[in-house]
């Protein structure tokens, strides 16, 4: 089959509450990773793979389906995404159903668009590639991080750049933390993989409440 896309959302948040269908902005946070996959029509399936009936009924509520429930030993602290991601592989294969192409979207990414997914899925399929995945530069040069010791002491963690000009470090890049294209065959665990810059605009990690809010005035700002 063509592509299918995967949303994982377990239920057991710790740091915020019940944080993937938690109201952001005037609706449940995962209902914009799912409305961006279906607006997209890149994807034969859209599925939420969860360990929450709660969540999985909201899910449904903004279309997106829930086939089989997420095991427990990847719904706990330590499940790893590569995990999840093979046992959906693997569930879907065990009915005789094979995926070309998967995207993982994050639930707690509302900026993701359908230009960014497009923009994505291009680049997996004109390069011989597992995955790619959009990517955002540090705003201050990595090469100059500090370290805290005791009473304050600061250390740099590469003494050897305290001298060197800004403009002479190489630009550092984080994952943006929104989604990941992959063949199935390798997908997350993979070892070639390949990502595309986007704007810190459209980027936040939403960990704490203060993330939240945050995220909250950039999408304002960005979308309107």
């Amino acid at each position: 089959m063509g592509n299918l896309c995967i949303i994982p959302a377990r239920g057991g948040s710790k740091r915020i509450s019940r944080k993937n269908i938690k109201n952001f902005l005037g609706k449940p946070i995962i209902a914009y990773s799912i409305e961006a996959a279906l607006n997209s029509k890149l994807f034969e399936e859209v599925m939420v793979s969860t360990d929450d009936e709660e969540i999985a009924e909201v899910a449904k509520q903004y279309g997106a389906v829930v086939p089989f429930m997420r095991s427990e030993k990847n719904a706990d602290d330590f499940a790893i995404l590569a995990d999840v991601i093979e046992e959906v592989k693997n569930t879907y294969h065990s009915t005789g159903t094979v995926f070309e192409h998967i995207c993982c979207i994050l639930p707690t990414a509302p900026f993701v668009t359908v230009n960014l997914l497009n923009e994505g899925f291009s680049l997996l399929t004109k390069n011989d590639v597992d995955s790619v995945r959009p990517v955002v530069r540090f705003s201050y040069p990595i090469q100059r991080a500090l370290r805290m010791g005791k009473n304050g002491i600061l250390q740099m963690f590469q003494p050897e750049h305290l001298k060197t000009r800004s403009q002479d470090l190489e630009t550092a890049y984080h994952d943006a933390g929104q989604f990941y294209w992959m063949r199935n065959k390798g997908a997350l665990k993979g070892t070639s993989k390949i990502g595309f810059e986007i704007s810190e605009q459209y980027v936040q990690d939403i960990d704490t409440e203060d993330d939240w809010k945050l995220a909250e005035l950039k999408f304002k700002y960005s979308f309107g």
